[in-house]
C-alpha cells in the first residue's frame, strides 16, 4: 500500500533548492584548509545556470543513447527523492520495501551514465565506466546491508519507518550499531559521490579519474543536468547518514532546520576529508569498500545480540 504524505514535499522542494549549496560548502571549506578565499557558496548555481545558457555539442559516433544519459539519470534521482525522508518526517511517497526501489533508481543513474559514456567509443570513458562498475559492485552490498539492519531493528520496511523509528532510545540501547552503520555510510556517502579518498571530483587527469571521466564529452545543458544530479545524490545520500545520527520525535518545525543543518555538517566534513586525506591508489579503494562492509557485519552481529 503506497502512502502519499503531501508534507514530504516539503523535503523534495528542500533537496532541489539547496542541494547545490552542498557542494558549495564543500568548496568554500576545501578553500578554508588551503589558506584561500575561494569561490562563494553560491558558485554551484552560478555554473548552472551558465550551462544551461550554452548549447551542446554531439560527436557523430553517438547515438540517441548518449542524449537520453542525462535525462533519465536525473529523472532517475527525482523519483528516488520521493521517497527519502527528511528530519524524521514521512517521504512523499512510502511503502514497503520503498528503500529497493530507491537503491535499484540510483542503479538506474549509474547504468544509464556508464551507457553514455560507452556510447562516445572512447577509451578513457569506457576506462572510466569499467571503474566505476567495479566500485559500485563492491559499494552496494553495505548499503543494502545496513538498511536491512536498520529494517529489523525498527520493525519497518519503509524508510520513512525505518527513519522514523531512530530514536533517542535506539540510540541508548544500540549505539555501537548505529555508531558501525553510520561509519560504513559515510564510507559509501564518500565513494559514491566521487569524493576523496576514492575519487578526486576536481581532477583533470584521465588515467585516474572514475565518475569524472565518464562525462568528458557531455557539454551545456546535458553537463547541467549531470552537475545538478550530483548535487541531488550527495542529498539523497547524505540524508540516510544524517537521518541515522539524528534521532527521530523532533516537531516538524524543528526537524526540518535541523536535517538541514546536518547536511551541511556533513558537507563541512567532506571538505575536512578531502582537505587532510590524500586519495587512495586504485587498488585501495576495494580494501576501503570492503571495509564499510566489515563494519555493516559487525553492526549486524551486535545487533543480533
Amino acid at each position: 500500500m503506497v502512502i502519499v504524505n503531501a508534507l514530504g514535499l516539503v523535503s523534495v522542494a528542500l533537496a532541489l533548492v539547496l542541494a547545490p549549496l552542498l557542494q558549495g560548502v564543500i568548496h568554500r571549506t576545501k578553500a578554508f584548509f588551503a589558506g584561500r578565499q575561494g569561490a562563494p557558496v553560491w558558485q554551484p548555481y552560478y555554473d548552472l545556470a551558465r550551462l544551461l545558457g550554452k548549447g551542446a555539442v554531439y560527436s557523430r559516433t553517438t547515438t540517441w543513447i548518449f542524449v537520453a544519459g542525462p535525462v533519465v539519470g536525473l529523472a532517475s534521482l527525482l523519483v528516488a527523492l520521493t521517497l527519502m525522508p527528511l528530519g524524521g518526517a514521512s517521504a512523499f511517497l512510502a511503502f514497503p520495501g520503498d528503500l529497493v526501489l530507491m537503491l535499484y533508481l540510483l542503479g538506474l543513474l549509474r547504468f544509464v551514465t556508464v551507457l553514455a559514456a560507452l556510447d562516445t567509443g572512447s577509451s578513457f570513458e569506457g576506462m572510466g565506466a569499467s571503474r566505476e562498475v567495479t566500485f559500485a559492485a563492491l559499494a552496494e552490498p553495505p548499503v543494502f546491508l545496513a538498511l536491512a539492519i536498520l529494517a529489523r531493528k525498527t520493525g519497518a520496511l519503509s524508510l520513512s519507518g525505518i527513519m522514523s523509528g531512530i530514536s533517542p532510545t535506539l540510540w541508548v540501547t544500540a549505539g555501537p550499531m548505529l555508531a558501525l552503520l553510520a561509519t560504513a555510510l559515510f564510507f559509501v556517502f564518500l565513494a559514491e559521490n566521487a569524493r576523496i579518498p576514492v575519487d578526486d571530483p576536481n581532477t583533470h587527469l584521465e588515467l585516474t579519474m572514475i565518475h569524472e571521466v565518464m562525462v568528458l564529452d557531455h557539454s551545456g545543458p546535458d553537463f547541467a543536468m549531470i552537475l545538478y544530479g550530483a548535487s541531488l545524490k550527495l542529498w539523497l545520500l547524505g540524508s540516510l547518514v544524517v537521518g541515522l545520527v539524528l534521532p527521530a520525535g523532533l516537531p516538524w518545525f524543528l526537524a526540518w532546520p535541523a536535517a538541514v543543518g546536518g547536511l551541511l555538517l556533513l558537507a563541512v566534513l567532506t571538505g575536512v576529508v578531502e582537505s587532510t586525506m590524500a586519495r587512495l591508489r586504485l587498488h585501495k579503494v576495494p580494501q576501503f569498500l570492503v571495509g564499510a562492509l566489515i563494519m555493516t557485519l559487525l553492526a549486524l552481529v551486535l545487533g543480533a545480540r
